[in-house]
């Protein structure tokens, strides 16, 4: 299969995805993901098939919407099937974000263990303490901090997820030391298309290659279940490489505008 069609059928898959929990709202070129029920919410990204060009008022009148809906003023896309919407996004005031997009070339080898279900609260707190210590400065952030996210999850959230993973909709991996979970990561496929997310390393456990097991297992997972597309976003050049050492390879790149922190 050609590169292009690749990044065409991973499109189709984002635009899939937030219709299982989400309204997808139309707005000229764009379209908004409006969460229906609990769990995370989605973004606004361009519409498939043909559609007008993306400009800086459709995009201002999407986020007008995400505010008043009182949900994220986040846009994603792929650079490739969407050139112009970077530089609206950004005439509009938001800052755009670049990430390597990969797709697994070659089967990774590596173990496995089913995480159990009493874990399910900590194992999903480990990715936000990770991003929320992002590189390899911060180094002490471990188990307590773990635990005390997991104490705060709403409830309903976790019971979304265990649904989920019931159904088959979402695979969850993890990474265990002696105080739990200290690596986790998930993945979701539809019609032959999976995509790994979400994968986080405790910062005080980093530099141990537990990401990139944890992403070899629910990319060796999907291929069992039948799976042909395995893709991610890696967050920088430097993780594209980790990436790379288990399989993947850069085949486009994933697009996120968001408004500036602060």
């Amino acid at each position: 299969m050609r590169t292009y069609e690749v990044i065409e059928r991973i499109d189709a898959f984002c635009d899939a995805v937030p219709r299982r929990r989400a309204r997808a709202d139309e707005y000229g070129p764009l379209v908004l993901f409006v969460p229906t029920g609990p769990g995370w919410p989605y973004y606004a990204r361009p519409r498939q098939g043909a559609r007008p060009r993306i400009s800086v008022a459709g995009i201002r009148a999407v986020r007008a919407r995400q505010r008043e809906l009182i949900i994220p003023e986040s846009f994603e896309w792929i650079e490739q099937t969407a050139p112009e919407m970077a530089a609206a996004a950004a005439e509009a005031g938001l800052v755009v974000q670049t990430h390597p997009l990969m797709v697994l070339s070659a089967p990774p080898e590596t173990p496995s263990r089913a995480p159990e279900d009493p874990e399910l609260d900590r194992i999903w707190a480990v990715p936000a303490v990770a991003f929320g210590h992002p590189g390899t400065a911060a180094r002490k952030a471990g188990p307590a901090e773990r635990d005390k996210i997991a104490a705060d999850h709403d409830g309903g959230t976790i019971e979304m997820l265990r649904e989920r993973l019931r159904s088959g909709h979402s695979v969850l991996a993890a990474a265990f030391g002696p105080d739990g979970p200290v690596a986790a990561g998930s993945c979701q496929a539809v019609d032959g298309i999976a995509e790994i997310t979400g994968v986080g390393v405790l910062p005080a456990s980093r530099r141990q290659g537990l990401g990139a097991a944890v992403t070899a297992l629910l990319a060796r997972d999907a291929l069992t279940r039948g799976v042909d597309t395995v893709f991610l976003s890696a967050s920088d050049e430097a993780v594209a490489r980790i990436y790379a050492r288990i399989g993947f390879r850069v085949i486009g790149t994933a697009m996120i505008a968001e408004p500036a922190a602060g």
